[in-house]
């Protein structure tokens, strides 16, 4: 059974943040147990629910700016029990990019709100069944604009091929070729291609004929088709044979057909378990997983034990179990992760207790000088926050081609704009949510003990024992005679630890 570092640090990987109670849990149950019960865990509310139940699809709402959204989204983040499934939802939003600053039409908060309870709803199936509710999503067919994509028409009009394109480059397979192990294949010394030009124009006619599902809208709020996968309609389908990936699609099948078989094709092609394995890896353990760990994690995509491939559960088990996963030995170069924005926020917010007094307030968190320069659902592309090949240039990383996606954030401004953000979480709470700091004002007046606790819930063993002293020496010179002392006295164990580099950097 893991001790208490290893838990806490076993419960930032898996989730977002380790109290002493969920420390305690892991240690009884075990890893897998543990596991199976976030499995089992209940949803809670619904981001639409939620939203519609706070009053956020007033008419006068039909054109504000995700208003009801992004607090939904801190909510869960910050206060739901279900973590594992949250921080697959946080994964999936940034593999599967659809962003909230794609969009400018009615009802736009409702078209993220329905994208993010659909990737929630799928985030323990199966991989092709959550790519099939992806391509039919309203959000992803505004998004890469698939909705609306119409037959060739003679005169010059082809299918747009905007999704066409990217389901194939980011969401499924790449651009290389790659091996059961994530290296790439080669031939003659360049990379073998998985797919070009040509494919994709096959492919953008396989996706033609799809809308919004607007049937019988009057019976319904206007903003539910939002929440309805999108209905084909024949006359815009592009109707003749299409070959896809050496597939072929019968002229005579009808849209919905030719998407499916054109999904199928694709979710069963032998990049898709090193691909989109290596990126889980990435979002949950490590920046620069070893080929051995990626070929593990696609072995188990490939087929879960019981001849059922792309089992979501199975994958992230072989993610969060692999023998690399649990390694505590610091120093190699796939040992670790830098800590994205967005997971030091929702781990420091859940550490100290964030409560909402009910609407969870805290605006999108994108303003790089004063916040995070990340916000959920908020990236500047398709391409995320940060790619997956990322290599940091002008760093010993670059040599040795080491991946580090998260350092694609990493700058003079985002660094001062992070501190700033959490100075003032940690002084005056975000919009209506406050912290709890009891825990810590109960141990304020032993500084070093303070820190420990804190160090062991945030860094799970990663933070030193030299490191620890220095910061509880500074937090010591703050008098603890008095209550406010106290409280100062926490604020600055937290403030420090998380300005960091051995908190910063998870191992």
């Amino acid at each position: 059974m893991p001790n208490d570092a290893q838990a806490a640090r076993f419960l930032a990987q898996a989730g977002f943040a380790a109290s002493e109670a969920d420390i305690a849990t892991l240690k009884s149950v075990g890893y897998n147990a543990w596991l199976d019960l976030q499995f089992l865990a209940p949803r809670t509310e619904s981001h639409w629910d939620w939203v519609v139940r706070n009053g956020y699809t007033i008419e006068a709402n039909k054109y504000f700016y995700y208003n009801g959204f992004y607090n939904s989204v801190w909510r869960k983040f910050i206060s739901s029990p279900d973590q594992l499934r949250q921080r697959m939802v946080l994964a999936l939003s940034e593999i599967f990019v659809v962003s909230a600053l794609g969009f400018d039409f009615p009802w736009r908060t409702m078209t993220m709100t329905a994208y993010a309870d659909l990737l929630e709803e799928n985030a323990f199936g199966t991989f092709r069944g959550l790519l099939e509710a992806v391509t039919l999503s309203p959000a992803m067919g505004a998004y890469l604009a698939m909705r609306g994509s119409k037959k060739e028409d003679g005169k010059g009009r082809q299918p747009d091929e905007n999704f066409a394109r990217e389901v194939m480059q980011l969401f499924t397979i790449g651009l290389v070729k790659l091996n059961l192990d994530g290296t790439v294949q080669t031939s003659g010394g360049r990379p073998v291609e998985t797919y070009d030009q040509t494919v994709v124009t096959q492919m953008a006619r396989a996706f033609t004929g799809w809308d919004f599902d607007t049937a019988g809208n009057s019976g319904s709020p206007e903003y539910g088709v939002m929440r309805r996968p999108m209905v084909h309609n024949a006359s815009n389908f592009s109707t003749g044979a299409k070959t896809v990936l050496g597939a072929t699609i019968a002229a005579g099948v009808d849209g919905p057909t030719a998407l499916r078989q054109a999904l199928d094709t694709l979710a069963n092609h032998p990049n898709v378990g090193p691909f989109f394995g290596r990126q889980l890896i990435q979002r949950f353990v490590c920046s620069n997983p070893s080929p051995a760990y990626v070929q593990r994690v696609a072995q188990v995509f490939n087929d879960n034990g019981q001849g059922v491939r792309g089992d979501l559960k199975a994958v992230l088990r072989a993610v969060l179990l692999d023998p690399e996963a649990r390694l505590t030995e610091g120093g190699a170069t796939n040992s670790g992760k830098l800590r994205e924005p967005v997971l030091r926020f929702v781990q420091v917010a859940r550490n100290v207790g964030l409560t909402s007094a009910g609407q969870w307030s805290i605006f999108e968190t994108t303003d790089a000088e004063n916040r995070l320069g990340q916000s959920p659902f908020f990236s500047p592309s398709v391409f995320n926050f940060f790619r997956p090949g990322y290599v940091p240039p002008s760093s010993s990383m670059t040599a040795a081609g080491v991946t580090a996606p998260e350092f694609q954030l990493v700058n003079e401004v985002t660094v001062t704009g992070y501190l700033n953000f959490m100075q003032k979480l940690l002084t005056d709470g975000q919009g209506d949510a406050k912290a709890d700091f009891s825990a810590d004002v109960a141990l304020a007046a032993d500084a070093r003990a303070m820190v420990a606790r804190q160090a062991l819930l945030l860094g799970g063993g990663g933070v030193s024992d030299a490191t620890q002293q220095r910061i509880a020496t500074a937090v010591g010179t703050i008098a603890a005679t008095t209550d406010a002392g106290r409280l100062n006295r926490a604020r600055a164990g937290w403030m420090l630890l998380l300005a960091c580099p051995e908190y910063q950097v998870q191992k």
